[in-house]
């Protein structure tokens, strides 16, 4: 495994029940700024064998950037599960929610 894949996991894993974080906040954390696609494929590809808590991570805008009904409606009743207030079009106050972590 890359030590960037290593990285994202190891972010992901510490984001806490309530908080959520960006994919390219993610990225920046785990070295590369610019690979906010790449947590994205490490989300697709590693959420169920690392038991990620997929649902906490939300584009730069702070919205669920899934598409699929059935899998956005899973986000949003996750998110809202852990006290997270999801308002219109699926959007996240990233001032209130986000998450910032120690250094990685």
């Amino acid at each position: 495994m890359q030590p960037f894949t290593e990285k994202v996991i190891k972010i992901i894993q510490e984001i806490p029940p309530g908080k959520v974080m960006t994919y390219g906040q993610i990225a920046r954390c785990a070295g590369s700024p610019r690979a906010a696609r790449q947590v994205v494929r490490v989300l697709h590809s590693m959420s169920r064998k690392y038991h990620l808590p997929w649902h906490r991570v939300v584009n730069s805008k702070g919205k669920i950037a899934i598409q699929e009904d059935a899998s956005f409606q899973e986000q949003l009743l996750s998110l809202e599960s852990e006290g997270v207030e999801v308002g219109i079009q699926g959007r996240i106050d990233l001032e209130k929610y986000l998450f910032q972590p120690k250094e990685v």
